[in-house]
């Protein structure tokens, strides 16, 4: 049996980021991430998720693709985040994001 197989399995929305999962993503995903890196999958509640993978010693985190994700990945600057505990989900604060594209990716995602 592979080591890896008993990982725990952690689901990561964005809220809930902190800044060590957030430089593992950029660590990672230095240019970001494509579709062929997303993970899509059903939650408990039936419904389908697209992720994206990173994993540590002990745990395989599924962080919940957004654009919220993808702008704060691309604006990534680990001094921003000096101050606070690895493991502090209030330390990764939504970024600014324009109006018009937020509201043009919601209508992408109702498309899905």
């Amino acid at each position: 049996m592979n080591k890896r197989d008993n990982l725990k399995r952690v689901i990561v929305d964005f809220k809930k980021l902190t800044p060590e999962i957030l430089a593992l993503l950029v660590e990672k995903y230095p240019d970001g991430y494509d579709d062929e890196q997303i993970i899509s999958f059903r939650n408990a509640n039936n419904e389908i998720v697209d992720a994206v993978e990173v994993t540590t010693s002990d745990t395989k985190y599924l962080v919940k693709v957004s654009t919220k994700l993808a702008v704060t990945m691309e604006n990534y600057d680990e001094d921003d985040y000096e101050d606070f505990d690895d493991d502090d989900p209030e330390a990764v604060q939504d970024p600014e994001l324009d109006v018009e594209d937020d509201m043009a990716n919601e209508e992408e995602d109702d498309e899905d």
